[in-house]
């Protein structure tokens, strides 16, 4: 804890250390060379960009050419690594005895000053004072040999310098990212380069926006053959994994016009992914640091570089950015090596005493500027806080490394074969020349590079990095996870979530989206003209569920099955029918019992009463009929609750139609009965055979044959059966009986309306006629009651569903029964129990001989 503590009070103290040397630079901090030599026998031209000028007026210096008065160096001492790679690499290959025995290797390093152009003109130099040392074809076997060229970072560079070197062939490796146009052998046939393709890092990185769930990105990208190539490998992988490009910005090449515009926006989105190298980037990630924008997660494919500069902000931008790189083989002999580094080794090096002298408060010695004194006894670049120098090899330090080796191999390979073909005069060795090495540097570049053992890489896997740098200027890229395309599907990416550091604006996994997300029970609707990122969220539909989060179809819940309320569930549907245990069939199956009993009652009340005027006045025995099948109306009206069964549907509309069609006959019998008795009194021979053969009683058998035969044709073709609704009712299946043919139930219940007008129109016909007990107007009412039951019955029966349809026709059974009991012999009853005098015979005659006034009156 301490130590953190003091390795944390150090780093704050870098910027005031920095800003107090400053002002006391030594002039020989400012002298610097663009070349040295590191000895051997085969030499490798080392192109690394290490130090700059810039130039503020250009004003040109008429002495040195491509010059200027008012230069300033800057030197960029993050890129010596790519020296101490080189050298590493080097010393292990010479101190190795099975590879490129009794041959050492060495290497003429030369800066690429970057200057805002002539670029190119600057090589052309570089590689014309090489062929005026002779270090190209037609030496001799005592001079060195110039072997091959190492360029990098940028593939402008490499591309300017291949120009030139594929006219002689000359073996050229590039170590900076993988560029498709420099793999073009047509154009640079002599050309390698050692990193590898990025032909998983869209995958990767999309990988990790769908594992948080980022459906909303922005893309900041060079704008290049590069930058059009990863965009749409971008497009690619998001479109098949639902992610959307919030926007796209090309990175210019100069910033004065597209300045403003380019930072137009950038707050769309929570998470941005920044692709491209070194080089390209270098203006853009100082344009974001001046702009402050905190609220993003940046994703990169590089590492970036913890600025330096004092400007008091503990809070670093880039803080909590994820960086994506190829993994690697730990080397521990490269940190080893770093540890013995020092400018007395390396007398020759031009940059180890401007570090020494930078870091490590040394001081020159006199005129030469190479002499170091008052240094520190343990100065070691390996203790150097890693944002001033990391010590681990980053990807261009590897593909050096790589590079080295590669040529080491092949020239290990080309001596081995032309060793018994060609010796030099003397013994003195063999002659060789540059372009011989290209047979072998292809070779090594088709073959499995997972075989070559010296290779420190594994292209299909990537380590996702962490950067952490709060405080700022703590600059640790801590490994959070890995990707890696080869794993099985769904273990590709691995992450260790509670080790990441999330920007200080977000206090939780940041969220990244352009709508926010449709949850359990909504489905995604895209918008016209609109990302589909960019929807709206709409409910399921009736009886159909999603159980995820952004789903684009609900799903219907299977058959027998129903949607909560929530609409995220489905649930097994209740099995539900007319019960005696509900409270709408306890109550109808009630009324129904007394509605009986009521009816058996007033037959034992007219059996009671069977020999007084009012029973015998209208055909005593249709009285005891009527009443014994409205007993068995208010009955059969029981077949419709229940649990259904087959022989409880054909029972239900059976017994129904039959024993209606016997009341309405048996009232249509006394309607027609009261019409022949008045008749009777007149001389007709056919009214008089029909009162005195009993023809009304003949209606009852004849209108119940009518109706079973419609029955037995319902029956014998589609009886009812039964059925299951699904849908009337929410969370059940209702058991109930299909009526089976809707023509055959229509026309039976049309027999019995028509029975019932029939029977109203001989009773409204008969309503005025002279009896004492005359009950027509009340039949001509209970028909009409009767009828309008049923016609009503009719529309709210096909309007309704499942119990309560059920109910409807139980309704209207005991309706219209209790209209034919109340209305016919409910006056009787009256009469009966309440007003006994006007049921006698002296009374009757009494109204006879009344009436018989008024009918004849006295002329």
């Amino acid at each position: 804890m301490m130590s953190s503590l003091i390795l944390i009070f150090w780093l704050l103290q870098v910027p005031k250390f920095f800003s107090s040397i400053i002002f006391n630079i030594s002039r020989c901090y400012y002298i610097i060379t663009e070349e040295f030599h590191h000895e051997g026998d085969v030499l490798i031209g080392a192109f690394f960009p290490l130090h700059t000028f810039y130039t503020g007026k250009k004003m040109p210096n008429s002495a040195v050419p491509y010059k200027y008065l008012d230069n300033y160096i800057q030197y960029n001492f993050k890129n010596y690594r790519y020296i101490l790679a080189l050298l590493f690499a080097i010393e292990e290959i010479n101190g190795n005895p099975n590879l490129l025995p009794n041959t050492s290797l060495g290497f003429d390093f030369y800066n690429v000053r970057f200057t805002e152009k002539d670029t190119l003109d600057n090589v052309f130099i570089w590689l014309s004072a090489l062929v005026q040392r002779n270090y190209l074809p037609n030496y001799n076997c005592k001079k060195r040999t110039f072997t091959a060229a190492l360029t990098g970072t940028s593939w402008k560079t490499s591309a300017q310098i291949g120009t030139l070197l594929q006219f002689l062939k000359f073996p050229q490796i590039t170590f900076g990212p993988y560029d498709p146009l420099l793999s073009d052998h047509s154009q640079y046939p002599s050309l390698y380069q050692m990193s590898p393709r990025d032909t998983s890092l869209s995958l990767a990185i999309v990988s990790l926006m769908v594992h948080f769930r980022w459906s909303w990105v922005g893309l900041i990208i060079p704008d290049d053959h590069k930058g059009n190539k990863i965009l749409s490998d971008f497009r690619e992988e998001m479109e098949r994994k639902g992610i959307c490009i919030a926007f796209v910005k090309m990175i210019p090449e100069t910033w004065n016009l597209y300045f403003a515009k380019f930072w137009e926006n950038m707050d769309e989105t929570n998470v941005i992914i920044i692709y491209g190298d070194t080089d390209s980037l270098a203006s853009l990630m100082r344009n974001i640091g001046q702009r402050l924008l905190t609220w993003n997660v940046w994703v990169m494919n590089i590492e970036h570089h913890v600025i330096d500069t004092a400007d008091y902000f503990m809070l670093d931008l880039f803080h909590g950015s994820l960086i994506f790189k190829h993994h690697y083989r730990e080397n521990f002999e490269f940190t080893k090596f770093i540890q013995t580094v020092n400018p007395n080794k390396y007398p020759e090096d031009i940059y180890l005493p401007k570090l020494w002298y930078f870091f490590f408060k040394c001081s020159f010695a006199g005129i030469n500027c190479h002499v170091l004194a008052n240094c520190q006894t343990n100065a070691s670049l390996d203790i150097l806080p890693s944002h001033i120098f990391d010590v681990a090899m980053n990807d261009e330090s590897r593909n050096i490394y790589n590079g080295v080796y590669a040529v080491a191999h092949s020239l290990h390979e080309m001596t081995l074969q032309q060793i018994q073909m060609q010796r030099c005069k003397n013994g003195e060795g063999m002659v060789s020349f540059p372009w011989q090495l290209n047979t072998f540097l292809k070779d090594i570049e088709v073959r499995d590079k997972k075989s070559l053992g010296w290779r420190q890489t594994i292209d299909e896997e990537y380590d996702i990095l962490n950067l952490w740098n709060l405080p700022k200027g703590l600059g640790l890229k801590v490994k959070i996870g890995s990707f890696s395309v080869n794993a099985p599907q769904g273990q590709q990416l691995s992450l260790s979530e509670q080790m990441i550091q999330w920007p200080e604006i977000f206090s939780e996994v940041p969220r990244s989206f352009c709508t926010e997300s449709c949850g359990p029970g909504f489905r995604k609707v895209t918008m016209a003209g609109k990302a589909i990122c960019c929807y709206k969220c709409t409910p399921c539909a009736d009886n159909e569920i999603s159980n995820e989060t952004d789903v684009d179809q609900c799903v219907k819940c299977p058959e027998g099955h129903y949607a909560n309320s929530e609409k995220n569930n489905c649930f097994q549907k209740s099995v539900s029918f007319l019960a005696y245990e509900d409270p709408l069939g306890m109550a109808l199956a009630s009324i129904a019992l007394c509605l009986s009993a009521l009816t058996v009652f007033v037959i034992g009340i007219f059996v009671k009463h069977r020999d007084t005027p009012i029973v015998k006045a209208n055909n005593r025995v249709l009285s005891y009929i009527l009443l014994i099948t409205l007993t068995f109306c208010f009955l059969c009206s029981l077949n419709f609750i229940g649990q259904p069964n087959t022989a409880a549907c054909i029972l239900q509309q059976t017994t129904f139609a039959v024993a209606f069609t016997v009341a309405l006959a048996t009232v249509l019998a006394k309607t027609i009965t009261v019409v022949l008795a008045f008749k009777v009194s007149f001389p007709g021979r056919i009214v008089r055979w029909l009162m005195i053969s009993r023809g009304p009683n003949y209606i009852i058998p004849i209108c119940t044959l009518i109706q079973l035969l419609l029955c037995g044709i319902w029956m014998a073709t589609s009886p009812p059966f039964i059925d299951q609704d699904a849908h009337s009712e929410y969370g059940h299946i209702i058991i109930l009986c299909n009526k089976g043919s809707a023509v055959a139930f229509h026309s039976v219940l049309g027999y019995l309306c028509f029975l019932a007008l029939v029977s109203y129109t001989m009773a409204f016909l008969s309503r005025n006629l002279p009896d004492t007990f005359n009950e027509s107007k009340f039949l001509s009412f209970s028909m009409l009651v009767f009828f309008c039951v049923w016609v009503t019955f009719l529309p709210v029966y096909h309007s309704t569903k499942g119990k309560v349809m059920m109910a409807m026709e139980v309704f209207s059974i005991l309706a219209s029964s209790t209209a034919l009991l109340a209305f016919i012999f409910g006056p009787k009853c009256y009469i009966i129990l309440l007003r006994p005098e006007k049921n006698s015979f002296s009374h009757t005659r009494k109204k006879k001989t009344h009436s018989k006034r008024k009918i004849f009156p006295k002329i």
